[in-house]
């Protein structure tokens, strides 16, 4: 039997894209595709601040998350790491904090 690899957060989606939101923030967003990926990435059961905190190894009280509905799309901001340009910083436009949020499976239909 062959096996079936999960549906992810990046196969529903246009566009998920993480960039500064100023120096010390992080911004992602989820450009869903359709009404029916959207309402899966704004179900708060599956992507909430738990989930964003585990993935990124953050406080659960420093996620924020924004569902905007007429343009079917989740933005999620939270703490960078290290501050923009500073010795410890390995991504200045951090372009690739999207990565986890992006291969998320979501849940089985």
């Amino acid at each position: 039997m062959a096996e079936t690899t999960p549906t992810t957060l990046g196969d529903l989606a246009y566009e998920v894209r993480s960039k500064n939101a100023g120096p010390f923030w992080v911004t992602m967003e989820l450009f869903m595709r359709d009404a029916d990926g959207y309402r899966i990435a704004a179900d708060e059961t599956f992507l909430n601040e738990a989930t964003v905190a585990r993935l990124y190894g953050l406080d659960e009280a420093d996620v924020q998350i924004f569902r905007i509905p007429s343009l079917n799309v989740v933005k999620i901001s939270f703490p960078r790491p290290v501050s923009q340009a500073s010795l410890r910083d390995r991504d200045v436009h951090s372009g690739q904090h999207h990565v986890p949020l992006a291969v998320l499976p979501v849940p089985a239909a």
